[in-house]
């Protein structure tokens, strides 16, 4: 019996699996859908960005005014001591003052500001990034376990059809009673690697679950083409969320330079006040300026300059490590692929091909009595694990692929 894998692979895998069709499949492309809409992380996010919107609106604002009431050369000592009415001078007071931070200062709040926007939006699409990766990925991992267990039903089937061989043997007296035993020996650790892929199986389904938020998701369609295009990938590199968010980190410290440089500028403060005194007097009013001094600079405000000008230019030396070990991390994942890719041409044209044949020639051996049973049942084994790990190998260009494509692709909109 010849084992093929590709004709009833999607059936096998219905009838192997008991909690298919409970819930609607999803194709590969619904699944980055779904959990772009539903993830919980991405609606964090997007709340981290509306604050920063809102927060925004208020950076370059003025400061509320403040209202002042106060009582006015009220006597302490003398004869007029403790009393409201006795002093001439003594007199209740209203009054209000603003206070006027320098448009230096005012502008670098807003450029914050801006730049606090800018590291919230940056974080948002790398976190969409990772939702849709992860996605992909236990997508990948659902799609080929459920291959992969097909593949190991298939193997139960062809040993079913030996074990009839078997019994047709001892009852004729060709073969021996112990070797009634072998198909189930096999059968068994069958099972065990059944009961791994099962579990494979549920994990992936739980990762899928995680982000689309289906409570039992089921995958349908072909997983996307394993092809990348290294030269594209390369030069779409500055537009990676993970260097995007350097780039917004770098202008956040743009920003807290330029309000460190801002306290250099003086702000000012205008008062008004006025005073109710006995009516035959007459009541005061008054105005004042407030102007600060920063008159130790040196001391003061150049540290904090220096500071904050040290950790832009830390900013700017960590985005350029990042996009060194982006560059390093592309080239390493490719060359991964590349040789997934040839681990995969290699089962698929050699490694199956010679394990079908051997195993198509130890049956028909062993049918015509010149070779054990065991021998043939090692020969479906070695055919079936070939196929299995051809299935591996073809999981191992897929993920490649996803992840190449997910991790240093165009930003999506």
């Amino acid at each position: 019996m010849r084992l093929s894998l590709y004709p009833v692979l999607l059936g096998t895998a219905l009838v192997v699996l008991p909690s298919a069709g409970l819930a609607d499949p999803i194709s590969y492309a619904e699944a980055l859908e779904r959990a772009a809409a539903n993830a919980p992380s991405l609606k964090a996010r997007a709340a981290s960005t509306d604050a920063a919107r809102s927060s925004a609106i208020a950076a370059d604002r003025l400061p509320d005014p403040t209202l002042d009431f106060g009582i006015r050369d009220f006597p302490v000592t003398g004869p007029n001591a403790g009393s409201f009415t006795r002093d001439d001078f003594t007199m209740p007071t209203i009054g209000f003052s603003q206070q006027f931070p320098n448009l230096a200062k005012r502008h670098a709040r807003a450029a914050r500001a801006t730049a606090e926007i800018g590291v919230a939006e940056a974080g948002e699409r790398v976190e969409a990034r990772n939702v849709r990766l992860e996605t992909a990925l236990a997508w990948i991992d659902l799609y080929y376990g459920e291959r992969r267990l097909a593949q190991l039903g298939l193997l139960e089937t062809s040993l079913g059809d030996l074990q009839k061989t078997v019994t047709a043997r001892l009852a004729s007296g060709s073969a021996r009673p112990s070797q009634a035993l072998e198909p189930e020996q096999l059968r068994a650790a069958v099972a065990d690697r059944r009961a791994e892929m099962v579990a494979v199986i549920a994990q992936a389904r739980a990762r899928l679950a995680r982000y689309t938020g289906d409570p039992d998701p089921q995958v349908m369609g072909d997983p996307p083409a394993p092809e990348v295009d290294p030269d594209r990938l390369r030069a779409g590199l500055d537009t990676l969320p993970a260097l995007r968010a350097f780039d917004a980190g770098i202008a956040a410290a743009d920003a807290d330079v330029r309000m460190a440089r801002a306290d250099k500028r003086p702000d000012w403060r205008v008062g008004v006040s006025y005073g109710r005194r006995d009516p035959a007097f007459g009541d005061l009013a008054s105005v004042g300026v407030s102007v600060d001094l920063p008159l130790f600079a040196g001391r003061r405000q150049n540290p904090k300059i220096d500071a904050s000008a040290s950790q832009a230019q830390r900013a700017r030396f960590d985005r350029e490590a990042g996009r060194r070990e982006l560059v390093a991390a592309l080239d390493a994942d490719l060359a991964d692929h590349a040789m997934h890719h040839e681990r995969l041409r290699n089962a698929r044209e050699t490694l199956v091909p010679l394990a079908q044949r051997r195993a198509e020639l130890d049956r028909d051996s062993y049918a015509g009595g010149k070779t054990d049973l065991g021998t043939a049942l090692l020969s479906t084994l070695a055919l079936a694990e070939a196929e299995v790990e051809m299935l591996n190998r073809e999981a191992e260009v897929a993920r490649d692929a996803v992840r190449i494509a997910i991790t240093y692709g165009e930003e999506r909109p």
